[in-house]
């Protein structure tokens, strides 16, 4: 058992996550930026901003100090919103001490340096050996109420990936290991685009057929974007691909897919983000993964649509005529191994 376990973020990801960590640590700190999370944690076990019915095990706490949280861990979890993500690990930075292993949470490609979000983290924090990374279908509200579901950990350090899956690991949520962080991070970031695709195309009556059509689709377009980056292909057929592909595609919970539905029904991305009080991965992925595509000459026709939707003014209409009218080709052209990753602007 640890002693200590800090969690960075009170989102939803941030809070559900207490429920696998608390059995095995003696005390989970969650870092809040916001005092209404912390007193709610600390006072009524609730955290009044995401997942308002799940209570928090008696031994979860919560404060809005960095250095508090971080005083006696011996393990961190980072689970804030991606374009957060550099600004909170270079603020926690001074806390972190070089031996303590860091899991990232967030999903994301950073947007301008074509980073992935363990890049962020290592270049924050430091000790790129002792970072792991987590994905697969697992929403939080049903972490939260304990159902069964699956991920998998991966790190350049099997002791680091094997210890957060020691802690994290329950008859309810198993735990699988890879050695591909790269490929586990390029399919937690591109899936986020498709599902916002079939949330569109749900809203406008599309039929089982057509979904299927768009998530399979999607998946070569993940794969694409994995193998150019030196990723396993395997990995996009494993958790965090396929597994959180489905999910994501088709879930009430999955806020990409209710906002694609939302932004064909002509409400913005401000607009969703404001009502619900949460932040769109997919539309802050859409760019960058785009960029990212470009620059590896990659063809990823479902994500450049998706962009066009919410940042060209595209009319929905010409969007769909556009990607049926694509020439057919072969179906797993572009998913070849041997790609290679030649590094974010910042590294």
């Amino acid at each position: 058992m640890i002693e200590t376990i800090a969690v960075i973020g009170s989102g939803s990801w941030g809070t559900a996550i207490t429920r696998l960590l608390a059995p095995n640590a003696e005390e989970v700190v969650v870092w809040s930026f916001e005092d209404e999370v912390v007193h709610g944690i600390n006072e009524n076990h609730h955290n009044p901003h995401q997942l308002r019915d799940y209570e928090l095990h008696s031994n979860v706490r919560a404060t809005n100090s960095m250095e508090e949280a971080m005083r006696n861990a011996t393990a961190v979890l980072v689970a804030v919103p991606s374009p957060f993500l550099r600004s909170t690990c270079k603020k926690l930075a001074p806390y972190v001490a070089p031996d303590v292993p860091v899991l990232v949470l967030t999903k994301g490609v950073e947007q301008g340096t074509g980073c992935l979000m363990a890049d962020v983290v290592a270049q924050e924090l430091g000790g790129e050996e002792r970072i792991a990374v987590l994905s697969g279908p697992n929403h939080a509200e049903e972490i939260s109420q304990g159902t069964v579901s699956a991920a998998v950990i991966a790190s350049p350090t099997p002791s680091v990936a094997e210890l957060f899956r020691d802690v994290l690991v329950c008859p309810a949520f198993r735990v699988y290991l890879s050695e591909d962080v790269r490929g586990i991070e390029i399919c937690a970031a591109v899936k986020n685009v498709i599902a916002i695709a079939c949330g569109v195309a749900a809203e406008l009556g599309a039929g089982d057929n057509t979904l299927a059509v768009l998530m399979t689709r999607g998946l070569a377009e993940v794969s694409r974007v994995a193998v150019a980056m030196g990723a396993d292909p395997l990995t996009c057929m494993g958790l965090a691909g396929m597994g959180d592909l489905v999910a994501t595609c088709t879930s009430r919970h999955s806020r990409n897919r209710t906002f694609g539905e939302a932004l064909a029904r002509g409400e913005s991305l401000e607009e969703y983000e404001r009502r619900t009080g949460m932040v769109v991965e997919g539309a802050q992925a859409a760019k960058s993964i785009l960029e990212l595509a470009r620059a590896h000459d990659v063809e990823v026709p479902i994500t450049r649509a998706v962009n066009a939707l919410l940042y060209e003014g595209a009319d929905v209409d010409v969007v769909v005529d556009g990607l049926l009218g694509r020439q057919s080709v072969e179906e797993f052209y572009g998913v070849v191994p041997g790609g290679r990753h030649d590094g974010c602007a910042n590294e």
